[in-house]
Order: structure tokens, then C-alpha cells, then sequence
């Protein structure tokens, strides 16, 4: 026979889980939906219906930073990434009201699961370019990558890339940005990624550039270029080449459709 105190100890251990993972799945086939109603009418809403969705999406992301997890992190990092997504692709709002909200995303998705790479890769230039946050970028990178090594995640050194270029590009804070590039060179060595050599050699050649010439536009322009080879979206590629061309740099497109930068002949 059944020991009816075990089952409902069971019962009650088990409810707050199910409903988290009942929750998320809910959310995922909400986000579908939502995408597939967007992609099939573009309507423009008026700002004040944008203004208005962003503060219920900002007490939403208040009540999800301060949900309890059970154990399932990882899931509601996931959840907030999938939203976030949602949040920067919905173009109409962003252009009108911005993309305050970013880094509030970031934020979560670090404090539930800082050992994801992938997500940084689109989170910290939403932050720093989008929402004009570099130093929260820089904030919310350093803190994972208190949880990372390059054993860990292979890429890992790739987050020290883009903290760097936060620091040089936007902060003006060239000694921390060249710290930040031998940080990213030594854990490309020590990484088993097929890129991390290319990127290491790069970002070692920037911190001596760096190390010359604390005002080197050859440092800024091997910076965007890091940059452009990790954007997720076109609008980050595009700003990144015309920062390369402001610079003096050239940019051109080979054969083979590879991007070529030329350096400009006085750094």
C-alpha cells in the first residue's frame, strides 16, 4: 500500500517545478505565435502603444528576475533570452521608443546562466551599440566571465573580446580594453576552438598597438572589426563597416564573398 504522506510530499515538491517547466513551454509556443502574427502583418502601432508594452514587458522582466528557479536556471535564462529576441527584432518599436530594456535581459540571463556564451554574442552589442550601455556591457560580461574559463566553453575568450572593444570603443578606457585583449590571447591559447588561434593573433597584435599608441586608430579599427565578425544582425555589421571607413580603413569583399580590411598606411 501507498504511504499517502510520501505522495502528497511528492505532490508538493513537484507542483512548483511542473509549473515553471508548464510556464516556459507556454511561453515558447506564445513567442512562436506571436513571430508568425508579426512576420504576417506590419503594422506600425502608435508610440504610446509601444511606450505602454514596454513597461509591462519591464514589470514582467521585474517578476522573472526574482522568480524562483527550483533548480532550473538555466531554464529561465533561456526564457528571458527567447524574449529578449523577441523584444530587439520587434523593429518598429525599437526604432520609435529604443531598446532601453536590453539591459535588463542581460542581466538575468547572467545571474541564471552565466557558462551560455552564445547568448553574450548578442546581448552585449544590443547593450552597448542599441541601448548605449557599454558599461553595463562591460559590467554584466566581466561578471560571467567570472564563471567561465577556457575549459569551460572553448569560446569563452571571444566574451574578453567584447568586453575589451566595449572598453575602447565607447568608454575610452584604452589601458582596461588592452588588459582585456592579452586576457582574450592567453585563454585563446589554452582553447580547443578551431577560430581561437586566428582571433588570438588579432587581438594580441591590437594590445600592442594599444601599448605604442594609447590613441591608435589601427587599434579602433581591429576593435570594429571584432565586432563585425561577431554582429547577429545586419544594423551592427553596418555600423561597424562605416566606423572601420571613418577610421581611414578600407573595406572590400572578395571572390570568395570574405570580407578584406585594409589598414590605413599612418596610424
Amino acid at each position: 500500500m501507498l504511504d499517502m504522506s510520501y505522495l502528497l510530499s511528492l505532490t508538493k515538491l513537484l507542483t512548483p517545478v511542473l509549473a515553471l517547466v508548464c510556464t516556459g513551454g507556454i511561453t515558447t509556443l506564445q513567442l512562436t505565435k506571436i513571430t508568425e502574427i508579426q512576420a504576417q502583418t506590419e503594422v506600425t502601432k502608435p508610440t504610446t502603444v509601444y511606450l505602454l508594452e514596454a513597461e509591462q514587458e519591464k514589470a514582467n522582466l521585474a517578476f522573472i528576475k526574482n522568480l524562483p528557479s527550483f533548480g532550473f536556471d538555466n531554464l529561465v535564462a533561456d526564457w528571458t533570452f527567447l524574449r529578449f529576441l523577441q523584444y530587439f527584432g520587434e523593429k518598429d518599436a525599437r526604432q520609435q521608443i529604443g531598446y532601453a530594456l536590453t539591459p535588463k535581459y542581460f542581466e538575468i540571463f547572467v545571474d541564471r546562466d552565466p557558462k551560455f556564451t552564445q547568448p553574450y554574442k548578442f546581448m552585449s552589442p544590443a547593450t552597448s551599440i542599441f541601448a548605449g550601455r557599454p558599461d553595463q556591457s562591460v559590467t554584466l560580461t566581466e561578471k560571467g566571465l567570472k564563471s567561465l574559463s577556457p575549459e569551460i566553453s572553448p569560446d569563452a575568450y571571444s566574451l574578453w573580446v567584447s568586453k575589451a572593444s566595449d572598453e575602447l570603443l565607447f568608454l575610452g578606457d584604452n589601458q582596461a580594453a588592452r588588459s582585456s585583449y592579452l586576457k582574450a590571447a592567453q585563454w585563446a591559447r589554452d582553447s580547443a576552438d578551431p577560430e581561437a588561434k586566428r582571433i588570438g593573433a588579432i587581438v594580441t597584435k591590437t594590445a600592442e598597438f594599444l601599448k605604442d599608441n594609447p590613441d591608435s586608430k589601427n587599434a579602433r579599427i581591429s576593435a570594429w572589426l571584432m565586432v563585425l565578425n561577431s554582429a547577429p544582425d545586419e544594423e551592427t555589421r553596418q555600423r561597424s563597416i562605416s566606423e572601420i571607413q571613418a577610421l581611414g580603413g578600407q573595406v572590400s569583399v572578395t571572390e570568395q564573398n570574405i570580407l578584406k580590411i585594409q589598414f590605413p598606411e599612418e596610424d
